[in-house]
């Protein structure tokens, strides 16, 4: 249930989701100039951004073939998920799927200026990004332990 006004604790299991929506908020130019440059290498791929926190944080491409295989796994439940992977647009907005302990966790947002403006902004290539990214997603995690 959810209640408009009142915060609900958050549950230990949850803790992840927290702390990568704040790395998210905190690198968002970066991950737009990411999401943009892998989109310019890669362009209409099947593939999804992710971000895998076990056993160490890294990044990963998730195959649009291997949300439906689990989608299929989970009687349908990510059905919602494949909905949004379709309608993504990378030159509007970033798609990333963050991947915990038997949970997943779709991030998905309009960054301001658009994904190709960071990605000039930013001036970095998609390797030294994804290097960048990784190394200040491990520290924020090794500050603050993800509970699963």
């Amino acid at each position: 249930m959810m209640m408009f006004g009142k915060s609900q604790p958050e549950r230990e299991e949850d803790k992840w989701k927290g702390q990568l929506a704040r790395f998210v908020k905190e690198n968002q130019e970066e991950l737009a100039a990411l999401s943009w440059g892998l989109f310019l290498e890669r362009g209409e791929s099947d593939e999804t951004l992710g971000i895998d926190l076990l056993p160490t944080p890294h990044f990963v491409f998730c195959p649009k073939s291997a949300i439906e295989k689990l989608n299929q796994n989970v009687d349908g439940y990510l059905q919602e998920i494949l909905g949004i992977v379709d309608n993504h647009k990378p030159d509007l907005d970033v798609l990333i799927i963050g991947i915990g302990k038997d949970q997943i966790k779709v991030i998905q947002f309009e960054p301001q200026p658009s994904p190709s403006v960071c990605f000039q902004e930013v001036g970095k290539d998609v390797d030294t990004l994804l290097d960048m990214l990784e190394s200040r997603l491990q520290e924020q995690v090794r500050l603050m332990p993800i509970i699963m």
